[in-house]
């Protein structure tokens, strides 16, 4: 019998601090509960903060039960891939599925382009370790919250002026030219602006550590005081603030929070994350798909496994300096004009796009369509048995399950749960 074209994975994980620990963790929850993760035991003191399927030689995944990467099977099978999707990306996965847990912030951080990538690898591949890009999305499984993309002018220009601490840091020079500019309306005055912001955000990134340091501790006592007397310290996003600097104390990255978009989304809402856009998770679970690289420039917010990532002159120069409101910042997603379980998360780019597949109570059965592209196939919630003409025995879809298919096969479930829910990562080329 020829080599099956469906078939399950064993994952990577990676332990991070700012990971939630135990069964706090969806990562450890979906370990735990899947049926191919041989050898797990979960440890309520660990930090499970992410778990990955796809190629990428720093956390690969195997065929289950074997000792075989998915990368080498895929070598070994690159008609797996599709014409296209093998063709484009020369034999390659081109994306990563992940799932991260995270009750700590993640680093302030964006991902170059391509050709920036190439750069930085060939220059320091001891801290950029591959020469790919690194677009993402992430989509909340929980309540979610993070930071992406520089708010609107004018809220940057509020918080200069009425948060003291924040105005010092940036410094008088660079926050007065930001604010003589970013009030105006005319195009001239626009681009002054978007100029001046960039001023100010290298400022905030190369201001003196003990200057950082002394403002941060005269923030934090301000805000607790004013917390204490009864007032309201939202307008200043007073208990964030207090949550990032007692995770991060005397971190620049605290003052983030004034420059970038914080936004709270809900389960299966979804935030797009460009190449260099300033982004940094800070609490929730997600599904993340990201194109196959591991490049992350940093700026703060970043504890002992990350801070040799901080890079504040690659990272000012590289950004994206592109006010937008919060609202923008939120995914459109797309109904499959076809199928009613499935709506499309699609960022616009060829390395990779999201079904989410969403099976009612009442149906028993389904078949997961055949695409042009190879996918993988992540069960969040539920219980099925799936079957492939080129497998030779039923394949488990339960909750933690990850799936590969190759391309133009299909996979019948029989769904023994009451409702199904799934992500599919694909090449959309």
């Amino acid at each position: 019998m020829a080599d099956p074209k469906v078939f399950p994975l064993k994952c990577g994980t990676q332990l991070y601090l700012w990971g939630k620990k135990g069964r706090q963790s969806e990562v450890a929850r979906l370990l735990e509960s899947s049926p191919y993760q041989t050898g797990f035991s979960l440890n309520p003191e660990t930090t499970y903060a992410e778990l990955w399927m796809g190629t990428h030689r720093k956390s690969p995944c195997y065929v289950a039960d074997t000792d075989m990467t998915l990368e080498a099977w895929i070598d070994a099978h690159p008609d797996c891939l599709g014409q296209k999707v093998r063709e484009k990306f020369k034999g390659q996965l081109p994306f990563i599925m992940k799932v991260l847990s995270f009750d700590t912030a993640l680093p302030l951080q964006a991902h170059p382009n391509k050709k920036h990538a190439e750069e930085l690898f060939a220059s320091a591949p001891e801290k950029y370790p591959d020469d790919n890009h690194k677009p993402e999305i992430a989509i909340a499984l929980t309540n979610m919250r993070g930071m992406c993309g520089f708010r609107p002018l004018g809220e940057i220009a509020g918080y200069l002026k009425e948060i003291p601490e924040f105005y010092e840091a940036i410094g008088a020079e660079a926050a007065e030219e930001f604010l003589s500019a970013a009030g105006a309306s005319d195009p001239a005055h626009q681009k002054a602006a978007l100029r001046a912001l960039k001023k100010c955000f290298h400022a905030l990134m190369v201001c003196n550590e003990e200057v950082v340091a002394r403002l941060l501790a005269v923030m934090d006592k301000r805000m607790k005081k004013e917390i204490a007397a009864g007032r309201d310290v939202t307008a200043s996003n007073g208990e964030l603030f207090l949550q990032l600097h007692r995770q991060y104390p005397a971190d620049r990255g605290c003052f983030s929070i004034y420059l970038l978009n914080v936004v709270d989304i809900g389960p299966s809402q979804a935030i797009d994350v460009p190449v260099n856009e300033a982004h940094a998770y800070i609490s929730g679970d997600c599904v993340e798909v990201l194109a196959n690289g591991d490049n992350v420039v940093c700026g703060g917010l970043t504890d002992k496994q990350f801070s040799r990532l901080n890079d504040f002159e690659t990272l000012s120069e590289m950004l994206r300096y592109e006010p937008a409101p919060c609202s923008d910042k939120i995914m459109r997603t797309k109904p499959d004009p076809s199928d009613p379980n499935v709506v499309f998360y699609d960022p616009g780019i060829d390395d990779f796009a999201v079904a989410k597949i969403e099976i009612p109570s009442k149906t028993k059965s389904y078949v997961i369509s055949r695409m042009s592209s190879a996918s993988i196939v992540l069960v969040v919630k539920g219980d099925a048995t799936g079957t492939n003409v080129t497998a030779g025995e039923p394949i488990s879809f339960k909750r933690g399950a990850a799936i590969f298919i190759s391309a133009n096969q299909d996979v019948r479930l029989k769904i023994s749960s009451r409702g199904l829910l799934m992500f599919r990562a694909y090449c959309p080329v």
